[in-house]
């Protein structure tokens, strides 16, 4: 038996739209008979691509998380659903019966990640179907899949230990999107973001000279990570929790050492850090 899954390196996608495009595109205006009713033109996203805006200025960042239906194991969407109108298929693909949904609006109430639309015109529940009417006549992944050019999106069986997506996921720390929801959802992410800190490093008796190279160690929550700083002088860790208390210590030759201890509501930009000539 297959678990079809697709795996989302967050930290490859530079927000391209590529996949929301030919979701669109294979959807809109296409009807798939028993696999699922034409996408309307307004108002559906099957696969979002959501905007997650970092930091503060001069330290921004903007990362981007595709987010398609989560197909979970444990899935809210087919609790809700009356007469079979939410199913799950033998890969594990979780279908909505474009003519069973007919009226049950509570289906797209159920889901927690909001990933299913309500077609106002045919009053039906919609999302994604992982492309499976494209599965079942041969071809090897979904249209969004297919159509990623960083690689971000990987498609494939969990349950075959020779597949690429099986061999990455033991690889790499893939997770839930929401862990919290404990849906056991198939679609699985790398790299969502966390906190960041970031700062630079300044000789106080040498400011026009940019800190290269200094030692810089965090501290806390479980982590002990070091780096060093850039040749502009700056640093940055990433991966950190929210509302943790951490350390930062900087070091160079020469120089007395400089702590820092801050809180992670929010990302933290630290600014210069001036480092004092050893008496």
């Amino acid at each position: 038996m297959a678990r079809f899954s697709i795996l989302v390196d967050v930290a490859k996608c530079n927000g391209c739209y590529n996949c929301f495009l030919s979701c669109r595109d294979e959807y809109y205006g296409n009807d798939y008979p028993s696999y699922s009713a034409a996408q309307p033109l307004n108002g559906q996203f099957w696969m979002q691509l959501v905007e997650i805006e970092r930091g503060v200025y001069p330290k921004p960042k903007l990362s981007y998380i595709p987010k398609p239906c989560m197909h979970c194991e444990n899935a809210p969407c087919i609790d809700a659903a009356k007469d079979g109108a939410v199913y799950r298929r033998d890969d594990g693909i979780v279908m909505i019966d474009p003519e069973k949904s007919k009226g049950q609006k509570e289906i797209v109430n159920a889901c927690p990640y909001r990933v299913i639309y309500w077609n106002e015109e045919q009053e039906i529940a919609q999302k994604c179907t992982m492309c499976a009417h494209r599965l079942d006549e041969g071809e090897k992944m979904p249209r969004c899949v297919e159509s990623c050019p960083t690689g971000a999106l990987l498609f494939g069986d969990l349950d075959d230990p020779e597949s690429e997506v099986a061999k990455l996921a033991a690889r790499l720390n893939f997770e839930d999107l929401k862990p919290e929801f404990n849906t056991g959802s198939l679609v699985k992410y790398a790299g969502v973001p966390k906190r960041f800190v970031a700062g630079e490093v300044v000789y106080r008796d040498n400011q026009g000279e940019c800190a290269a190279g200094v030692r810089v160690s965090l501290s806390g929550g479980g982590l002990n990570l070091e780096t060093k700083t850039d040749v502009f002088g700056d640093f940055e860790f990433e991966g950190l929790d929210r509302n943790r208390t951490y350390k930062v210590l900087v070091r160079a030759d020469r120089y007395q050492q400089c702590e820092i201890e801050f809180n992670t509501p929010k990302d933290v930009n630290l600014g210069e850090i001036l480092l004092d000539p050893q008496k």
